[in-house]
């Protein structure tokens, strides 16, 4: 997982520019007896990335933050209170270890009574009658003994919820065991540690967790029944970024994570918060087998976002890949498999899937997937091998499934919604392995949600080619959001899905066996704005430009010489910009960085600006139909490592050029904008011709599920206004009653579901009244429709 690619798009002009198709008519036409290809039984699975805190301070319900105090050379998350005027005090102390890969602990000195306090994540949710199971290591020095008050404790250092002792400290290390029953009910309540006397105490290790877990495998009980209501054929895990850390020295290492947590050690995530492994490699294979999903594991290929191993060093690395399948698969006599048996599970996971590296791709990717591959398969022929598509998979040695990521806006997964219809069904299987819209859906809205939902019928017609999807990120804490939009929020106590995860339980609980074929008339409707601001870019590039231009005819809407500096400019990504003899001069390295101006209000004109590269890996971006700050919505020249020129809105839009961008040289540039059509010149030769993909207002897939034998027909309506269509069922004798309709939709495309209105978006289902092989149904504007409709 990657920064997400933003919209061109904003949602107020989108929704000002939807047609309206009033009751509009429209016909799907299912062709029953015609079945094609079976719907992959892998189709729609979930991806759980460590991120947003979605493990610990979620599903791992460990109430105490910084348990283990590795964490920092301060006692972060824990306070000490006392008395005006007490001179008790705590410090990280490393000469006493509980072990040799826990080095550090928390010393307190004592002189009077006191208080240890550690408020968790955010409060930690105390249910009246609910047991929570209390575990500690503790030593003690100069004449302390203890007792030590364990307690719950209501917010605001109010009563007390639940409390025990813990006595018989000695001078050694020893774990302590409590279980409290709660006798209140707070969803922000705070671990109190109590004392008083003098001497010296030890703490490390210190655990709240509630008694009761999910399936009693230590996971959080309400999380993960919203999994388990996705019905996932699969869980990838544990990412994303995560697995390659932005440097070695903080990747995810999977034997860090399992055994005894007390030698699991903590690591930095990249997403800006330390990790237990609490939820380590063999709790992710455990709660894998516990929602029936086939486990996925993605390991490092031996690059991180900063370094890449060299060659003759992988060996450790794809050892590390096969000793990892050797734990989930291995028997009870291997070395592995021993290990994974002394875990508490001497029967093999059966893990089928291996991916090899996150979003890796260039040559570096494909040598050492070349090893990986290799390794393997020699010692197990059936894995099946995913690739990274970045830049391009690796074919010198095929893989058996590619890894496809986008993030974008609604609009984007709607044009892209025939993507695959004409893939080659020669080459690797496809796992569309994170996707979402990320932009123009507010935090999570009904209209991204049915973005969404056009793209997955594409995904379910061509369930031939691509065999696996998930949704991506799956959760996050409401207190540390750390991805634009996110599947599932959570805080101490509550939860809810997003529209989005009713698309992807509807998708899955409605799945089917085999795919029909189903044609589609409907009007167009088109959101997308024509017109938009400029501006101009680089990425790992220093550029300058001068002489900018945006005229439409004979009148001048923009020009801009410098002469006065930079004012009417605005600045993202950070950079190095100076005006300096006319040109505005970009010399940083950095990606990304963009300078934007003009009107978002100008359509059909031409930009025109001469641009000349300084330094760097790539070439330029030019700018323009900017709706959106943060939007890609550009000419990308020299990009893909000097290599190629695209038009980039979102996604690439029409014909990739093969070509580079020289240093030194100035180009002459110029992009004309009308309606849908761009037209891009390079020196003056024409390098693209092409329009933006018009957007239809129905999207569907039919499937026929075998069990029941009804025909599962899915329909988005992507217009702002219901639609009737006529229904037909062809080559069906006759239908078998009255079917049924369930309706994911709302009263605003911009409503949202909330922690105080959880189901605010959530599906209906209500009798569909069939009165023979066609019917007419209406179908409300932005929702998605699943009909059940039993045939003979």
């Amino acid at each position: 997982m990657r920064t997400p690619l933003y919209s061109w798009v904003a949602l107020p002009l989108l929704l000002a520019a939807c047609s309206t198709h009033a009751a509009s008519t429209a016909s799907l036409r299912v062709q029953v007896d015609q079945p094609r290809h079976a719907v992959a039984p892998t189709l729609w699975g979930i991806f759980f990335e460590d991120i947003n805190l979605s493990a610990d301070g979620g599903i791992y319900p460990e109430f105490v933050r910084n348990r283990s105090f590795e964490d920092a050379e301060q006692p972060e998350h824990w306070t000490l209170s006392q008395a005006a005027g007490g001179t008790s005090r705590m410090q990280i102390d490393t000469r006493q270890p509980l072990n040799p890969l826990n080095r550090r602990s928390l010393r307190v000195e004592v002189h009077g009574p006191g208080t240890l306090a550690n408020p968790g994540y955010w409060g930690m949710n105390v249910v009246q009658g609910e047991r929570y199971r209390v575990r500690l290591a503790a030593r003690a020095a100069d004449g302390f003994a203890g007792p030590l008050t364990i307690a719950l404790v209501e917010r605001g250092e109010g009563r007390s919820l639940a409390e025990g002792q813990v006595t018989g400290l000695s001078g050694t290390w020893q774990y302590h065991e409590l279980e409290l029953t709660a006798a209140g009910t707070d969803p922000r309540a705070t671990l109190a540690l109590r004392f008083a006397g003098q001497g010296a105490f030890w703490l490390d290790m210190v655990s709240v967790m509630p008694a009761r877990t999910w399936k009693g495998h230590g996971l959080r009980p309400d999380l993960c029944e919203m999994l388990a209501a996705l019905r996932p054929a699969f869980l990838r895990f544990p990412g994303g970024c995560w697995v390659e850390g932005d440097d070695m020295a903080h990747m995810y290492q999977w034997k860090r994570t399992i055994g005894d947590p007390a030698h699991r050690t903590p690591l930095w995530n990249i997403w800006q918060y330390w990790a237990t492994h609490g939820l380590g490699y063999h709790e992710y294979l455990q709660l894998a087998e516990d929602l029936g999903a086939m486990p996925l594991f993605c390991i490092n290929v031996g690059m991180s976002h900063r370094e890449v191993v060299p060659l003759d060093q992988m060996g450790a690395w794809v050892q590390d890949a096969l000793d990892a399948v050797e734990y989930a698969n291995g028997p009870v006599d291997s070395v592995w498999g021993a290990q994974r048996a002394r875990n508490g599970h001497p029967v093999p996971f059966g893990m089928k899937y291996l991916e090899i590296g996150n979003e890796n791709g260039g040559p570096a990717y494909h040598e050492r997937w070349d090893l990986f591959h290799q390794a393997l398969k020699a010692k197990h022929p059936d894995l099946q091998l995913i690739a990274n598509v970045w830049g391009g998979y690796p074919t010198n040695r095929m893989p058996d499934i590619i890894d496809e990521h986008y993030y974008n806006n609604p609009e984007f997964f709607m044009q892209q919604a025939d993507r695959y219809d004409t893939y080659d069904r020669n080459g690797p299987k496809v796992f569309v392995g994170e996707y979402a819209v990320t932009s123009g859906a507010g935090r999570g809205n009904l209209r991204g949600a049915i973005g969404e939902a056009a793209f997955m019928t594409g995904l379910e017609r061509n369930s031939d080619v691509v065999i696996m999807a998930a949704y991506a990120p799956l959760f996050v804490n409401v207190h540390h959001q750390r991805w634009p939009i996110n599947l599932i929020n959570f805080d101490s106590s509550g939860v809810f899905g997003l529209p989005s995860y009713y698309v992807q339980q509807l998708f899955s609980v409605h799945r089917g066996d085999v795919v029909l074929p189903i044609t589609v008339a409907a009007p167009e409707t088109d959101p997308t704005p024509r017109g938009g601001a400029i501006g101009v870019g680089t990425w790992l590039t220093q550029a300058e430009f001068k002489d900018l231009r945006v005229t439409r005819g004979a009148e001048t809407l923009f020009a801009s010489d410098f002469a006065t500096g930079t004012a009417g400019w605005r600045f993202l990504g950070g950079g190095d910009w100076t005006t300096q003899e006319g040109a505005l001069v970009q010399r940083s390295r950095r990606e990304n960085v963009r300078a934007l101006a003009g009107d978002k209000a100008w359509t059909d004109y031409t930009y025109s600006l001469k641009a000349r590269k300084l330094g760097g890996a790539e070439g330029f971006l030019i700018l323009f139909r900017v709706q959106d700050d943060e939007a890609k919505s550009w000419w990308n020249l020299g990009g893909w490592g000097n290599q190629r020129h695209a038009i980039e809105m979102g996604g690439i839009v029409g014909n990739e050029v093969n070509g580079s961008i020289e240093t030194g040289r100035w180009y002459d540039i110029r992009i004309e904008v009308a309606g849908r059509r761009i037209r891009c010149y390079l020196d003056g030769q024409l390098m693209h011709d092409v329009s933006t993909p018009a957007i239809r207002s129905l999207y569907a897939s039919a499937t026929r599920e075998n069990a029941s034998g009804e025909v599962i027909v899915k329909v988005v309506n992507v217009d702002a206004e219901p639609i009737a269509a006529a229904v037909e069922l062809a080559g069906v004798r006759e239908t078998a009653g009255n079917g049924r309709a369930v309706v994911l939709t709302s009263a605003s495309p911009l409503d949202e579901n909330t922690l105080e209105e959880p189901t605010k978006v959530a599906p209906k289902s209500r009798p569909l009244p069939v009165g023979g092989r066609t019917f007419t149904h209406e179908f409300p504007g932005n929702s998605l429709t699943v009909l059940r409709v039993p045939v003979r």
